[in-house]
């Protein structure tokens, strides 16, 4: 009897094992069903060889970094506006001051290669001539740069402009200065050639040299080519407001030989990278002066204009020395003044 009920309670808990084990399996199949259908099925595709991913492309419009009344399409700027940088004109921080048929305009569109540097086009005549119009106007003609350009201007008369110096202080006392100077003779020959240029009827260098036009008589330093050879004169007022080592005296006879040398000590003036090389000019024979391979504006090798590397009259050669005479102690001081030789006869 006791084996029989012992047999009977054996069968009853394999019985309940077996409906456990059921009720279990159940309850785990709907439990991982719930979970598989909440996470996402990840397809299994086969690899195609060489199968090139279908990349979708979105149209971008371009935005023109001009306003209406801009006219500067330089390339390097059109952009710029696309990629969150947005050009402003600023007041320049460098200004080529002078002188007049020294090579100013050589340095301009020689230093204007630099892709920091960003220079007005034309002479604004701010300083000299336009300073009642305020520094807003002068302002709106500079060009656009971004932060880190450079902005310069170019305007030669601001040397011998007695109010200039006075009037860039004012506007920035950390302005830097450039001048372009050249054996004040021949500067003076070259500035007769382009007078003469534009007026058929001018009377012979000998003549405008000398106060009653005789090689006899005394030099005529009212006359306007003569006048502005005495550099020590115009120097002197230019550094009651600036500091000689905010000036940078540039060679217009090495800016003609050798470009590069004089570029590099421009850009090391302006605290840029030396970019301006001996690889962007190639010299001209025929014009007797250096040329620019490219630069900004032309992508082919160019000259200045027509008007750089003139021919110059026939000059006597007592006139010559009669000049040199007079300019010596001149230069000199010039000399003293800079603390460079620039080896002027």
């Amino acid at each position: 009897m006791e084996i029989l009920i012992s047999r009977k309670i054996i069968l009853a808990l394999i019985v309940l094992a077996a409906i456990s084990f059921y009720l279990t399996f159940i309850f785990n199949s709907c439990v991982v069903s719930s979970i598989s259908k909440a996470i996402p099925k990840w397809r299994i595709h086969p690899v195609v060889p060489n199968e090139v991913p279908l990349v979708h492309y979105t149209s971008v419009r371009v935005v023109s970094l001009l306003e209406g009344n801009e006219t500067d399409i330089s390339p390097k700027y059109r952009f710029f506006r696309e990629q969150g940088l947005r050009p402003e004109r600023q007041l320049p921080s460098a200004l080529i001051i002078g002188v007049k048929k020294g090579g100013t305009r050589a340095l301009l569109e020689f230093i204007r290669i630099h892709p920091d540097v960003r220079a007005a086009g034309s002479e604004v005549h701010f300083f000299d001539k336009n300073y009642m119009r305020g520094f807003q106007w002068y302002r709106n003609h500079m060009p656009a740069t971004l932060e880190g350009q450079l902005t310069i201007e170019k305007t030669p008369s601001y040397f011998i402009t007695k109010e200039a110096p006075r009037r860039v202080q004012l506007m920035n006392p950390s302005t830097k200065l450039l001048v372009v100077v050249r054996d004040p003779v021949t500067r003076a020959i070259s500035d007769y050639a382009q007078a003469v240029s534009k007026k058929d009827d001018m009377k012979p260098f000998e003549q405008l040299v000398f106060v009653n036009g005789s090689v006899g008589s005394i030099i005529d330093t009212s006359w306007g080519p003569i006048k502005l050879g005495i550099y020590s004169r115009y120097l002197s007022r230019w550094l009651k407001f600036f500091p000689l080592s905010q000036l940078l005296f540039v060679s217009g006879e090495r800016l003609v030989i050798d470009p590069a040398i004089e570029l590099k000590r421009v850009q090391d003036f302006l605290g840029l990278k030396r970019v301006v090389t001996e690889k962007h000019f190639y010299f001209n024979s025929t014009k007797g002066f250096p040329c620019l391979f490219k630069s900004e504006g032309h992508s082919a090798p160019h000259c200045l204009g027509k008007t750089k590397g003139r021919s110059h009259p026939y000059v006597n050669p007592v006139v010559l020395q009669r000049l040199r005479d007079f300019y010596r102690p001149f230069n000199n001081h010039f000399y003293q003044m800079t603390g460079i030789n620039f080896g002027w006869a």
